[in-house]
């Protein structure tokens, strides 16, 4: 709607992970640098947190698309799954002919399959986007995966991608074999407010058609970031709001009174949807720490174990009641 009157060729603020719009900040250059690292030196389990909305799966989808013709990637994102559906879906996205039968069959296809993509000269990539959602049970299988290893190299390599409370279950005394095989492990950080106003220019470059960038100014940027706390995705949802109202009032210059409504409106829009919907967020009932949370998992909508406390981390004090 707003693109003609900015001149944009695109919406500069989709909240899709489009790896066009990748902002090489120093943290998501290094969270994928270090991804190409370890998969070129097939180091085996790689770890990779971050907030919600902070830039995982852009971070992910840009190292897709940077791996060369001797790598074979696939990414699994439903990570509600038994042990065997694990495999199954791993087989189904590496596109190995399978018809059922028990796991251990299942896994000695995998083998094979893996062994041949070796032999090819293929470095085989698996990707777990959301593995915050895998249970202990299928997070030990994942680690079974990383005996499917010659004598000097590992046949598949594993990257889990997650929220924080991932890094609380991998502190599961039960997986502590796991947490040893893990050769690289970052978290991805919000960005600082100098990075946030570069990001929203960096995103304004690459959609702007005439090189008109002075639509958001210092003053109005350090707002945005105060609100979004340099989360990206909010950035955006907050960005894409400002421009609609300022193709609304006419006006080319946002100013830091349409970034107070658009707030004003997100807030109205988020208890609005939880009166509405029933949307229930849970906070750690032990250590009270509900108001200024800066984590408030939306559990209730998909019935999802996550771990909602970012002060404790205490993931099994966490009920959804």
């Amino acid at each position: 709607m707003y693109e003609k009157f900015f001149g944009f060729t695109e919406k500069p603020f989709n909240t899709t992970p489009d790896s066009k719009f990748f902002f090489p900040s120093a943290k998501h250059s290094e969270a994928l640098n270090s991804l190409i690292y370890a998969i070129n030196e097939r180091k085996g389990f790689v770890v990779i947190t971050g907030e919600i909305g902070a830039g995982k799966t852009t971070v992910c989808r840009t190292l897709i698309n940077k791996l060369d013709m001797n790598t074979k990637a696939a990414i699994i994102t439903n990570t509600h799954l038994t042990p065997k559906e694990l495999i199954s879906e791993i087989m189904d996205e590496f596109e190995i002919e399978h018809q059922g039968g028990t796991k251990q069959k299942l896994l000695s296809k995998l083998n094979s399959f893996l062994i041949k993509q070796l032999a090819d000269g293929i470095n085989v990539v698996l990707i777990i986007d959301e593995a915050q959602n895998l249970s202990p049970k299928v997070l030990e299988e994942v680690r079974m995966l990383s005996n499917l290893e010659t004598e000097k190299e590992k046949l598949i390599q594993i990257i889990l991608m997650g929220q924080p409370q991932l890094r609380a279950k991998l502190d599961n005394i039960r997986l502590e074999q796991f947490k040893q095989r893990i050769a690289v492990y970052y978290h991805l950080s919000p960005l600082t407010k100098k990075e946030t106003k570069e990001y929203i220019q960096h995103r304004l470059k690459l959609a702007s058609s005439n090189g008109v960038l002075d639509i958001f100014n210092q003053q109005v940027a350090d707002l945005i970031y105060e609100h979004s706390r340099g989360i990206p995705r909010i950035v955006n949802l907050v960005c894409d709001s400002a421009l609609l109202s300022g193709y609304i009032y006419e006006t080319k210059k946002i100013t830091q009174k349409i970034i107070n409504e658009v707030i004003k409106e997100r807030d109205i829009n988020r208890k609005f949807d939880e009166v509405e919907e029933g949307i229930k967020l849970f906070c750690c009932p032990d250590c009270k720490h509900y108001s200024n949370c800066e984590i408030k998992w939306n559990r209730g909508i998909k019935g999802e174990e996550q771990m909602c406390c970012n002060r404790c981390h205490n993931y099994s004090k966490c009920k959804g009641d």
